[in-house]
């Protein structure tokens, strides 16, 4: 028996002698009549769903009395060849598609002698089509027998080896094709990006919201404070900027008379590169006429599980060597409460020289120029959130960190938002927002500082003509997939990930 499951990948010295073989058997399959890349193939279905169609033949009561079981229909099938294994007069090949993959069964007993002998030239990685009809072979293995078959699409590169997949990792992101094609747990991963993102889409459109879109380039930032990308827009012979939020353009909506609006796209952010940080990233934005932040907390206590049973089928997920629970309703916990709890409940109490001191003994790298408001969020942001890995609605934090969102009536000193935090990140904030325009201008002003240039006249404009009360929260989705899927690196949720050139 001859067995070729998949072959050794070739060292760089050898990959053009393994590509010139490829070249000579495509010369070869040429001379036989098969066309190296070939047209589109009807297939019966995808290789997952032929599989499920399939019905084994009833046993019958008495063998000798009962009709002749009339043949299974053919089916047809397509994709990758991804395994081969010669057996005397018999050649078994594996193929393989996005949805699965199935064994064939070449005999010339069954295809003919000419089209057996040009599936010896096949090689790994190529794509073909073949026709013939579904049986089980003698250790029960599904399998189709070949009648016929036809190429698609010769590869001329050596695929991946099967067992080792492609483990650089720079490869894995720099050729994601055949991070795909040799790693199932990576392909995996994305078709479950996939599925969260339309079981939320879903979910939402379900409850009456609209998706919209607004604009990628933008003639000025806004919606967070982030630095941006420039580029030039010349048929206008103005600068424009990739767009850090789609805020600002999706409340010109609300004002317009949208009612329950949302978008999922990608955000620019021309900063650092990490393991939870890409610049160009995914974010869901959502917006709830009179609605605010208690019904965005119950939107996120609604389609984060949703999504987890639809997708997961469970919403206990698993997370490097712990578990989370997105089993609703989450825990609300005060911003100046946690602080307290870690420095000490006279922490607000304190001069500035004390709390200082307090804070460089708790391990945190104290600036001297920063104030007692910009000490305590150093000190929440440093200290506390990574610690907070249940998930949970941490609320009443300073107005100052949050400009778009209204301040709590019954206290105007904090605003009145939550920060959704997961495994000790922010996954989500979510606001009452701020609709009064002369407030709005007040926050962007003190944000701005002498860069008033920066300050967003049209989006005050559109305030003055009135919007109406609303909630409304942006949620990351590449970090909500990491945390679903167990992955610590933003970039195994991200096909095309930003790599130094």
């Amino acid at each position: 028996m001859n067995t070729e499951n998949t072959s050794t990948p070739p060292s760089p010295a050898s990959s053009t002698d393994y590509r010139a073989i490829r070249i000579e058997n495509m010369r070869k399959l040429e001379a036989a009549g098969y066309k190296p890349f070939g047209q589109a193939f009807e297939r019966t279905g995808p290789i997952a769903e032929i599989r499920a169609g399939w019905t084994p033949p009833a046993p019958a009561a008495d063998a000798a009395a009962a009709p002749e079981t009339p043949p299974a229909p053919p089916v047809r099938a397509a994709g990758r060849m991804v395994a081969r294994r010669i057996m005397s007069k018999s050649i078994f090949l594996d193929l393989a598609d996005g949805t699965g993959r199935i064994q064939l069964f070449c005999n010339p007993a069954n295809m003919g002698a000419e089209p057996y002998e040009a599936v010896r030239e096949l090689d790994l990685g190529d794509h073909i089509g073949v026709e013939g009809d579904l049986f089980l072979t003698r250790t029960g293995e599904l399998s189709i027998r070949v009648t016929g078959w036809t190429l698609l699409s010769k590869a001329l590169r050596q695929p991946p080896e099967k067992f080792h997949g492609l483990q650089d990792t720079e490869d894995r992101y720099r050729m994601r094709y055949l991070d795909l094609m040799a790693n199932p747990e990576s392909r995996d991963r994305f078709n479950k990006r996939i599925a969260i993102i339309r079981s939320i889409r879903r979910y939402l459109e379900d409850r009456g919201f609209q998706e919209v879109e607004t604009p990628m380039m933008q003639p000025q930032p806004g919606g967070a404070a982030a630095r941006p990308f420039m580029t030039h827009y010349n048929a206008l012979d103005c600068t424009m900027y990739m767009r850090i939020a789609p805020e600002l353009y999706l409340k010109r909506l609300l004002v317009g008379g949208f009612d329950k609006i949302f978008e999922i796209g990608r955000n620019f952010r021309n900063e650092g590169l990490d393991r939870s940080h890409n610049p160009e990233f995914t974010v869901m934005e959502l917006y709830q006429a009179y609605g605010d932040r208690h019904a965005m907390k119950a939107l996120l206590e609604g389609f984060i599980p949703h999504a987890c049973e639809e997708v997961l089928g469970t919403v206990h997920v698993p997370y490097g060597e712990q578990e989370i629970d997105f089993t609703p309703p989450y825990r609300e916990v005060s911003y100046p409460q946690l602080i307290r709890e870690k420095m000490g409940d006279d922490w607000f109490d304190l001069l500035l020289e004390e709390a200082q001191k307090r804070a460089a003994e708790a391990g945190l790298d104290v600036n001297p120029a920063w104030s007692m408001l910009e000490l305590s969020h150093e000190v929440y942001d440093k200290l506390i959130e990574r610690t907070l890995f249940q998930p949970c609605f941490v609320v009443d934090i300073p107005r100052e960190y949050i400009p778009l969102a209204k301040t709590r009536p019954d206290n105007p000193d904090v605003a009145d938002a939550f920060e959704f935090v997961v495994a000790g990140r922010e996954l989500c904030p979510g606001y009452t927002e701020q609709n009064d325009p002369l407030a709005q201008r007040t926050a962007f002003e003190h944000q701005a500082g002498e860069d008033t240039e920066k300050i967003d006249e049209d989006f005050i404009r559109a305030l003055e003509y009135g919007m109406p009360p609303a909630g409304g929260m942006g949620i990351g989705i590449d970090r909500l997939v990491m945390l679903l899927t167990g992955t610590e690196v933003i970039r195994d949720v991200i096909l095309f990930p930003q790599l130094k050139q």
